[in-house]
């Protein structure tokens, strides 16, 4: 499956309506021959170009290579989409320790003490702003009257109508993601003026334009799995709505299980199936894979970048063991830049897991447990999940940038939520469905049925558990642990958690990030959480 052409340069073009959405930062132009907008979109396929180039936002950081940055003040590394995505939902938890802690805002992601000052929380920020603000240009150059007075075919306009949807929902999944992790934003549309500094809307005017938003782009979206591989379609869209009905309680205080079960049912009825290989999903060739729902793209030559597969894959090998070439990176990768701490190792103790693929986990002899001093990269287990070799054994092209894609939604996740809504008590979920479901996995997992699970053993004890051995490294920990009631509180601690070898309770404020300091100087509409 072909992966779809990402295109920046468009981008650079849209400086206006990038300092409407950010303010605090200025977008540098990296090419002196961008066209205006009139210009560009008289040329064949342009709106397409555009379209690509609002999807480039979530993995490309600017055109002048991997290192490079069109917001200025703010280095690639600390504003791309994912990276900062997987740095705040799963580098803030028990499942991963960056040891390099003089890289900008690492240590206070992995420590928990944060602040308002932190350089990747101010790139996730602005990085999903500025898609917020790419979403609502390419809306307000694709009205019907644009498309009439630029003499676009009836036909090619049928086909922009789709594109808009499209954008109308990723405009809505940069605002869930806003909604998730500081429970505010300032909101804007394509109908506001250039340098608009919008309005602060709270966690229940975000969940309703989502909310509201995806549904009336839903219709005019191609059907689950018949889009153009790394565009959305009704079941991206349907996975972003039972993903905001499954944390509804935590985002505005009602719980709305009984919704997010029924578009987990709609997306299991779509046509994705489980993949027989579990690692496949996380390999060099994954856009093949029958159960992702949607990634974000990387490839070794024409999209390089420090995304989050490229961070994983190179920060997994071991120091000791050398055994980068197995995932398709040099031996050493990046010399054990990424550790496991100790507790999520620990999901995976007994014999029932010694045969459990999704058990990658590599430790024991002269690589210790626990992580007493994170700057040495013998201490911690290592993991060998993500990879850039293909399914079929064939090395990525590029042996630091991958060719694998992150994969931000996939089928397994679907099944959990779906348990995990029954469980629950919600209306219109199986229970006995979702035992069949929990059980797929894990006979995916073991090749048999031997560790099959009872209808008694489905608990929310359980879920919270599984849904780290199954979805570790994909960005979910940090949402599933506070739904669960186990980030803030002392009930669950972990490693370095709160800054304590140990672990110790945060306050309950850090539930949500705070919004950039540079963000609220520049908008005088927004107020800062609680506790910062």
């Amino acid at each position: 499956m072909k992966k779809f052409k990402l295109n920046f340069l468009y981008l650079l073009g849209l400086t206006l309506a990038f300092s409407s959405c950010t303010s605090d930062l200025d977008v540098e132009s990296e090419d002196d021959d961008i066209s205006t907008a009139e210009d560009f979109y008289k040329q064949p396929g342009a709106y397409k170009q555009a379209l690509a180039g609002v999807y480039g936002n979530l993995s490309l950081t600017g055109t002048g290579g991997a290192g490079s940055s069109f917001l200025q003040g703010v280095d690639a590394g600390t504003s791309q989409f994912g990276r900062c995505l997987w740095y705040m939902q799963d580098l803030s938890t028990d499942e991963a320790i960056w040891s390099y802690e003089n890289d900008p805002g690492a240590r206070e992601i992995q420590r928990n003490i944060w602040s308002s000052e932190n350089p990747i929380i101010l790139g996730m920020f602005s990085r999903t702003m500025v898609e917020v603000a790419l979403a609502n240009e390419f809306l307000k150059q694709s009205t019907p009257e644009k498309l009439s007075s630029r003499g676009i075919s009836a036909t090619e306009a049928a086909e922009i109508e789709t594109y808009r949807n499209e954008v109308r929902v990723l405009r809505a999944m940069a605002y869930y993601y806003l909604l998730d992790m500081f429970g505010k934003a300032p909101f804007i549309t394509e109908t506001d003026p250039v340098n608009f500094r919008g309005p602060e809307y709270n966690a229940q005017q975000l969940f309703d334009f989502i909310e509201s938003e995806i549904n009336a782009a839903m219709p005019g979206l191609k059907a689950a799995r018949t889009n153009e591989y790394g565009r959305f379609d009704q079941g991206v869209a349907n996975m972003i709505l039972a993903k905001l009905y499954l944390n509804a309680e935590v985002y505005i205080g009602t719980a709305k299980y009984a919704e997010c079960a029924a578009k987990c049912t709609e997306i299991i009825n779509s046509g994705y199936t489980l993949e027989a290989n579990y690692l496949d999903n996380f390999k060099a060739d994954n856009q093949t894979s029958t159960e992702n729902i949607f990634t974000l793209q990387s490839d070794g030559t024409l999209t390089q970048n420090y995304g989050p597969t490229t961070v994983m894959i190179n920060g997994q090998p071991g120091s000791l063991e050398q055994n980068g070439v197995s995932m398709g990176t040099s031996a050493a990768g990046w010399s054990g830049a990424l550790r496991l701490r100790k507790q999520f190792v620990q999901k995976f103790d007994g014999a029932e897991f010694d045969n459990d693929e999704r058990n990658t986990l590599m430790g024991g002899g002269a690589r210790m447990l626990e992580i007493a001093d994170i700057a040495n990269k013998d201490q911690g287990y290592i993991l060998a999940k993500w990879s850039n070799i293909s399914s079929t054994g064939v090395p990525g092209a590029n042996t630091t940038f991958v060719d694998t894609d992150f994969v931000l939604f996939r089928l397994a996740d679907v099944y959990l939520m779906y348990a995990e809504c029954a469980v629950r008590g919600a209306a219109g979920a199986n229970p006995t469905v979702a035992l069949d479901y929990v059980n797929d996995l894990r006979e995916r997992a073991n090749n048999n049925a031997s560790q099959n699970i009872s209808q008694s053993e489905l608990t929310l004890n359980f879920l919270i558990d599984e849904r780290a051995r199954e979805l570790h490294w994909e960005a979910h920990r940090r949402q599933d642990l506070i739904r669960f009631n186990k980030y803030a509180s002392g009930s669950y601690n972990w490693a370095w958690k709160g800054n304590g070898m140990n672990g110790i309770a945060l306050p309950n404020h850090m539930e949500l990030f705070p919004l950039p300091a540079a963000s609220i100087a520049a908008n005088p509409n927004l107020s800062q959480n609680p506790g910062y």
